[in-house]
């Protein structure tokens, strides 16, 4: 049986995904709410940990933050407790990478498999099944594990060994963080001297400059909705994760540095629960403009 612990934006949309290849999905959520919504004709709800640990051969995890990874696999009463030896638990959250070598070394201690698989594509992807996958992991485990994740993905790529998963996904995040700091400085540039936003994302839409980043961005900012998929309290997060993994293998990296400390910055402001686009809202404030 499976389990799926995490039903958020990204875990939520997963779940259904998964349970249309392989009905019979055990899910949980710490929310109430969100377990029950989950629930449908393929999609049981569990009580918690213990039951999903206690029945699941396979449990996907998506979850907030690398703390609470540990905790719900390491933790007293966490996976680890309950789980069979040659079960498998699959992270498809955004976790540090060092917490996914020590997960992994536990896990091997109890005969338990373990990926990490981090996922790209936002929410629109999650809803349509065609996340990308980065896993991390030995090739046997990933072997016999790829085609449940490729129920909720259309791409799953190996990456390596384990905590390669998030590494690759750092350089996702950095990309896209990156990305979406040098959409909200030069559309704000572009506004403050004159220029009708909309008509300049038309005329760069179709060059170089043009991306599936740049078609979001613009969306959120013309709308003005800024609706998550993923947020800046999200982004900040991963990109800490990312100078961790640089600090530790001691690489420069001021771009990310730099990029940190904008979504800091928004966080500040208060719009740490909007979609990353709304970085351009420092801009805004500082030039009392409005790219719309």
């Amino acid at each position: 049986m499976i389990g799926f612990i995490g039903l958020g934006i990204m875990g939520g949309a997963m779940v259904r995904n998964l349970a249309k290849k392989f009905p019979g999905v055990r899910a949980y959520d710490a929310d109430k709410k969100k377990t029950a919504a989950a629930v449908s004709q393929r999609i049981t709800a569990a009580r918690g940990t213990e039951e999903i640990g206690k029945t699941c051969d396979i449990v996907f995890l998506s979850l907030p933050n690398s703390a609470i990874v540990q905790a719900v696999v390491l933790g007293e009463g966490g996976l680890s407790s309950f789980m069979k030896k040659g079960a498998v638990i699959i992270d498809t959250s955004t976790t540090e990478a060092r917490t996914e070598i020590v997960i992994e070394a536990a896990l091997k201690e109890r005969g338990i498999g373990f990926l990490d698989a981090p996922v790209s594509g936002g929410e629109k992807a999650a809803n349509e099944g065609t996340l990308s996958f980065m896993v991390g992991g030995e090739e046997k485990i990933f072997k016999n594990m790829k085609k449940y994740m490729a129920a909720m993905g259309s791409s799953v790529v190996r990456t390596g060994a384990i905590s390669m998963g998030q590494v690759a996904k750092c350089v996702n995040q950095i990309i896209v963080g990156s990305t979406f700091s040098a959409i909200a400085e030069s559309f704000a540039l572009g506004t403050k001297a004159g220029l009708d936003p909309k008509v300049l994302y038309d005329a760069i839409k179709g060059g170089w400059a043009g991306s599936k980043l740049l078609d979001v961005a613009a969306k959120d900012m013309f709308s003005r909705e800024f609706k998550p998929g993923g947020t800046v309290d999200i982004h900040w997060k991963d990109l800490g994760y990312c100078l961790s993994v640089a600090q530790d293998l001691d690489v420069f990296t001021p771009m990310t540095a730099l990029v940190h400390e904008f979504f800091k910055a928004a966080r500040a402001n208060g719009d740490g629960k909007k979609s990353q686009p709304a970085l351009v809202r420092l801009w805004e404030r500082l030039l009392r403009i409005e790219v719309s």
